[in-house]
């Protein structure tokens, strides 16, 4: 058995699993937040706290997928100048390690700029 055998039905049960899992998750996550609103469970100090912590994660969105796409990108690029049998498992591994690396770099710029608002 080859690759491709072995991972297209992981894709193509996996994808659509993993997108309705998703969707519900953040449905039912507005859901139950709303109905705590409504019920009265959180208080409006509680809600702008809520408020306050995804408006900071908001603004910092677009350099988190900036830096995965730029690392995922290196890290393929530099696949072209590397040497690697045709069945190795190297390619997958790099191009991980190279994402990780972008997504390590976003948590770190994240934090010195949550740690330097919260001192302020």
């Amino acid at each position: 058995m080859n690759a491709e055998e072995i991972l297209m039905p992981v894709a193509v049960l996996g994808i659509p699993a993993l997108a309705t899992y998703s969707i519900l998750k953040v449905y039912l996550n507005h859901k139950l937040r709303n109905r705590m609103i409504d019920k009265g469970f959180v208080d409006d100090a509680s809600q702008a706290i809520f408020k306050g912590e995804h408006e900071n994660l908001a603004k910092y969105s677009s350099l988190k997928w900036g830096l995965i796409i730029l690392f995922g990108g290196i890290g393929l690029t530099a696949l072209e100048f590397i040497d690697y049998s045709y069945n190795s498992p190297f390619p997958f591994g790099f191009v991980a390690v190279c994402v990780a690396l972008g997504f390590l770099i976003y948590f770190a710029i994240v934090k010195r700029e949550i740690d330097k608002s919260n001192r302020e």
